[in-house]
């Protein structure tokens, strides 16, 4: 079973994808399954992980909706306010839908990252530790000295880093990224997600070698049991295509993955963390 971990779908006319505007013309569009499909059968891949990608239990919803359509989605990440006051009724209308398979935190949205590490959020990061649901976080390299501190205040986290984390890849930097990030991993509960790289490269182009250093950290932090791939598509299409993002990760794991050490990136690990043991 081979799984792209992170991808989205969106319909612009729903109107709730406020980032999404003409000045990115390559995204403002609909991109439903029918556009997908034939990537994935192209590269032998036979499910998808669909992540939110506006902050509406609305858009939630949807993608539920569309995942009742398209077999070729495994499980969908939604959307709640955890600091709001219906956190806990939403969740459990949310959690009766079979193909829900966890929540995502954006952390990135925060102006004060602070804000994380506040009552509302410990107590319902904490709950949500308890249910063992799966939690996509998506944070700025920046913002992991907060995450630091919350994984240690809620050790239980059933957590994957979206897109690395977002390192500096366009800078060539890898510190401080790369020692926060075996912070992290210290969480034997938390994964990593290898997805959304190319957006973060320079954007006049990239080359291969952009990348490398930071797949290799997080294969080293994390090993290859606890990371998977993810395409971030569409909104990789701003950078590369279906294709490039494929390449990219399979070359630069080949230089230190077996090639049955490299399957369950591609699958298996997503499974088991998103406990998808049904398919």
């Amino acid at each position: 079973m081979y799984i792209d971990a992170h991808q989205h779908y969106w319909k612009i006319d729903r109107d709730d994808y406020g980032w999404i505007t003409p000045d990115i013309p390559v995204l403002f569009r609909d991109y439903l399954p029918v556009d997908l499909e034939p990537h994935l059968h192209k590269h032998g891949i036979n499910r998808t992980i669909v992540v939110q990608a506006a902050p509406t239990v609305e858009e939630t919803e949807y993608i539920l909706g569309l995942s009742e359509q398209a077999d070729s989605i495994a499980g969908v990440i939604g959307w709640l306010d955890l600091a709001g006051p219906s956190f806990k009724e939403q969740y459990q209308q949310l959690r009766g839908h079979r193909k829900f398979a966890g929540l995502r935190v954006m952390i990135q949205e925060m102006e004060d990252p602070g804000l994380l590490l506040t009552r509302p959020y410990i107590e319902a990061l904490s709950f949500l530790a308890d249910e063992d649901l799966p939690v996509d976080l998506l944070v700025l390299a920046d913002q992991l000295p907060q995450l630091i501190e919350l994984l240690d205040r809620v050790p239980g986290l059933r957590g994957v880093i979206d897109h690395l984390a977002k390192p500096p890849i366009a800078a060539g930097q890898l510190e401080p990224w790369r020692s926060r990030m075996a912070e992290i991993a210290k969480h034997p509960n938390i994964c990593c997600k290898l997805s959304g790289m190319v957006t973060e490269a320079t954007p006049e182009g990239w080359t291969q070698e952009d990348f490398t250093a930071y797949i290799h950290a997080v294969l080293e932090l994390f090993g290859p049991e606890r990371v998977m791939f993810g395409s971030d598509w569409p909104v990789c299409l701003m950078a590369a295509t279906y294709d490039e993002v494929l390449q990219i990760l399979r070359t630069a794991l080949q230089e230190r993955l077996s090639p049955e050490e490299m399957e369950p990136v591609f699958g298996a690990n997503a499974v088991r963390f998103y406990k998808l043991d049904s398919l």
